[in-house]
């Protein structure tokens, strides 16, 4: 079965990159005009370029996600544009380790920053905008790490356990608006930030593929083309009656 994202517009912070970038594209594909947000202009100049000729759109606007204004230009930007917002994808975080008596109070704000305050900001924008849009769906990518957390990463296991609870509080609370909120439950993926931070450890790719496989019951890790499709489901007319879930894309590594 097809999905159809035709005509819908869609916001994606942290689009410019690994599942977001991946994510914008195949949304555009399906139809729908979709608005990135991010720093990197020239990765963002790409992704632009590489979907000029389907049947959707993508746009870029820069976004500082450090600064409220920042954000609530972003969605000035959707609301001047299209009047309007169907879906919101709050792709962007970090994920940087140290332990509970490692961690500094500058990792912890930047954490903090970026992985619960931006996103609540982001969906208290997306939320104000789709209640004039006659509802929308909003998709919160969350992490294995949000009930429990390695050690190593204590304060991006509280800011996901966070952002867990405002997604079933948006989910609740707006259902009335025809608003739906979901929590993806993203698995062990190699993004650039993963990669980036096993290599500062000194573990190649390679490596990291095993080590993951060893963890995780399907044994691979969870890849672009494994989370994407389950966006673009949440984010359509199909499932609309699905929110206020903990949708898990982990190969059963969180039960």
């Amino acid at each position: 079965m097809e999905i159809s994202l035709s005509k819908k517009v869609i916001a994606i912070s942290g689009g410019t990159k690994g599942v977001g970038k991946q994510l914008a594209l195949q949304c555009a594909a399906n139809g729908a005009h979709v608005v990135i947000s991010g720093r990197d202009e020239s990765s963002a100049a790409s992704i632009v370029n590489a979907a000029k000729d389907a049947p959707g759109s993508i746009e870029f606007k820069k976004t500082d996600l450090h600064n409220v204004s920042s954000i609530r230009e972003l969605f000035a930007f959707v609301a001047k544009k299209y009047n309007k917002l169907d879906g919101f994808v709050n792709y962007a975080g970090i994920t940087p380790a140290a332990s509970l008596t490692e961690c500094s109070e500058s990792l912890f704000d930047d954490v903090f920053d970026i992985d619960i305050k931006a996103a609540f900001f982001c969906c208290q924008e997306a939320v104000k905008l789709m209640q004039k849009s006659g509802g929308g769906s909003i998709i919160l990518v969350g992490s294995t790490h949000h009930t429990r957390g390695n050690k190593d990463r204590t304060a991006y296991a509280c800011a996901k356990g966070a952002l867990y609870t405002l997604s079933n509080h948006i989910g609740k609370h707006y259902a009335e608006d025809k608003i739906r909120c979901n929590y993806l439950v993203m698995g062990w993926t190699p993004t650039d930030g993963e990669l980036a931070l096993r290599k500062s450890q000194g573990m190649s790719e390679q490596e990291l593929r095993k080590e993951a496989a060893k963890a995780i019951p399907m044994g691979r890790m969870t890849e672009a083309s494994d989370i994407v499709p389950a966006m673009v489901y949440l984010l359509s007319d199909i499932s609309s009656m699905v929110t206020a879930t903990e949708f898990k894309v982990n190969g059963g590594e969180l039960i």
